[in-house]
């Protein structure tokens, strides 16, 4: 019988002290467990993924330090297995790093084994700071089990010449550990399921894996560290929260640490709505704080992306720590100022009333006094836009406030939104939900919550920038449910699910069919292909998908698009 404790931490990139201290406190509870073996997760000593920080010689040095503070904590407990992540220099002159998996043990380093298979998927950067090693396996022997060791990339990589399956498998190993750092992104849950499971049968012993929690920048990680046989997975720690998880491994099958059987898993993950509330929140709140501000501000339009911000805010940092402004323009509806005082109210956060009138006025005399005409249409629209951001980023400079921006994924992609205006904030954390999603959502949170957090009268108004007299987002856009359609089988493609895709695919023949589908979609493709431009301005996203502006989806500014195929499903084999 082997026990091990799966150690799913959140850990902060860049403190490196902390990391330690936070490691220290997991060993000793999975000591106090029982365990024999306490598994961190991939790069858990400089927090994942620490990108551009590998490039900086005093990191490094203060990474060597901290490497050595960790081999002396592990005195501490001299009967416990430490598996830990971490950066390690190269033994050859002028070598490259490693990333690499590290088992320590009273004092000591008992093995050493560097990722072979480095991925770069828009999310590490990894390619640029390490150097993927010649394949080798690596297997310890601990209280008679003969254990593997595999990191993240390597499972995920899959078969090839250096496949670490077949290597791994070679040594017959009883049982395999992973320390792994995967973004939570929508749908990941049964592929990365599989795919452990698919490795269990190829190597012939159970696994199990450690993945890491918490928000880092636009990422998000999960934890929902897993055990899995060649039968399917039989165990998951909590899913956004830190967990210290201790089982034994007795006879290739798992136990929890007092011997009692594991509980079925259930068959389905969280439903969508919560998965993106939940790693909404998670992501919001490590953010905020992590950039050191204790409160955040909202410009309160009493629209619905704005309230739903609002929402999600309060849950994440608590109704004391957001502050919501409301900037009125002569074209906004007397409903709308009523509906933030509402809103607030229901949340119990402190509204302001900040109008915008008089800034207009003044920006409109100057305009027409220097260059002899009035300012109208788009650019007085534009105008107000950017009143209100520079009247929230005073708040936020003034008072110390994060300002959070509100767009969401449909008006950024084709570049319904205002530069230097609603675009202002120092996060989005709705703008990887499309409109239709959004609304969900909203409807989503009052079910959760028991009660109308958000006033229905938001969510059911049609929705409006209130630029101009009775102005709609429909005067400029498709209607959402056609648009969204649209913009998830052109930005999303072969990473939409296979049941979303399945729906959207059925959309879009309905659109194509529809008098003058084909036209829409084209003149969508054109609006997304025209605010490259404005994406790549943004505010960072919180990341609900595996693609997304910048890092993720990046198109060329400067380019002529007009030669494109307007047959959407052939860009993915539809």
């Amino acid at each position: 019988m082997l026990t091990f404790s799966l150690a799913q931490l959140n850990f902060i990139v860049g403190d490196l002290s902390g990391n330690v201290v936070r490691m220290e406190d997991a060993a000793r509870k999975a000591a106090g467990d029982g365990a024999r073996i306490v598994v961190f997760t991939e790069q858990a000593l400089t927090g994942y993924p620490p990108e551009g920080l590998l490039g900086e010689s005093v990191f490094l040095s203060r990474v060597d330090a901290a490497l050595l503070k960790l081999c002396d904590a592990s005195r501490a407990t001299p009967h416990l297995y430490w598996v830990v992540g971490a950066p390690t220099r190269r033994k050859r002159v002028g070598g490259a790093l490693e990333n690499s998996l590290l088992v320590l043990k009273d004092g000591k380093i008992l093995l050493q084994h560097a990722k072979r298979l480095s991925l770069d998927f828009g999310v590490s950067g990894e390619r640029i700071s390490s150097e993927p090693k010649p394949s080798t396996a690596a297997c310890l022997e601990i209280d008679g089990t003969r254990v593997g060791f595999l990191i993240g990339g390597e499972v995920w990589g899959g078969a090839g010449k250096a496949d670490p399956f077949a290597k791994l498998a070679a040594e017959k190993p009883d049982f395999v550990i992973v320390i792994d750092a995967s973004p939570s992104f929508v749908s990941t849950r049964k592929p990365r399921h599989a795919r452990i499971v698919e490795a269990s049968r190829q190597i012939g012993c159970p696994m199990a894996v450690a993945n890491q929690v918490g928000g880092h920048d636009q990422l998000v990680f999960d934890g929902a560290s897993f055990a899995a046989t060649p039968e399917g997975v039989v165990f998951e720690a909590p899913r956004f929260e830190e967990s210290v998880s201790t089982l034994c491994l007795r006879e290739g099958a798992f136990l929890h640490a007092d011997g009692a059987a594991i509980a079925p898993l259930p068959a389905f993950g969280l439903p969508f709505m919560e998965f993106c509330r939940r790693q909404i929140v998670l992501g919001l709140r490590d953010y905020v704080r992590r950039c050191s501000f204790g409160k955040v501000v909202v410009g309160s339009s009493g629209g619905l992306d704005s309230a739903l911000v609002l929402a999600l805010a309060v849950e994440a940092l608590g109704p004391k720590n957001v502050i919501a402004v409301t900037l009125p323009s002569r074209f906004s509806s007397a409903g709308s100022v009523d509906d933030s005082v509402a809103l607030c109210r229901n949340l119990g956060i402190k509204l302001f009333e900040h109008p915008i009138h008089d800034i207009v006025m003044i920006c409109e005399h100057g305009f027409g006094t220097t260059f002899g005409e009035p300012l109208g249409g788009l650019a007085l629209e534009n105008l107000q836009a950017r009143a209100r951001g520079m009247v929230l980023m005073e708040y936020s400079n003034q008072l110390g406030a994060m300002l959070l921006s509100t767009g969401n994924k449909s008006e950024i992609s084709v570049g319904f939104c205002t530069l230097y205006g609603d675009t202002n904030g120092g996060l989005a954390p709705i703008g990887d939900l499309y409109k239709t999603e959004a609304i969900r959502l909203a409807r989503y949170i009052n079910e959760y919550a028991g009660c109308e957090r958000i006033p229905n009268a938001i969510i059911d108004k049609p929705p409006s920038a209130e630029l101009a007299p009775n102005q709609k987002d429909s005067d400029r856009l498709p209607p959402y449910p056609a648009l969204d359609t649209i913009l998830k089988a052109m930005i999303e493609g072969e990473h939409l699910c296979a049941e979303d895709r399945a729906e959207v695919m059925a959309a879009l023949a309905e659109q194509e069919k529809a008098k003058g589908g084909m036209a829409l979609i084209a003149r969508v493709q054109r609006m997304v292909w025209k605010s490259e431009f404005k994406r790549r301005q943004l505010a960072p996203v919180l990341r609900l998908r595996p693609l997304l502006g910048g890092n993720g989806r990046r198109l060329p500014i400067a380019a002529e698009y007009d030669h494109m195929s307007i047959a959407i499903p052939a860009m993915y084999g539809g």
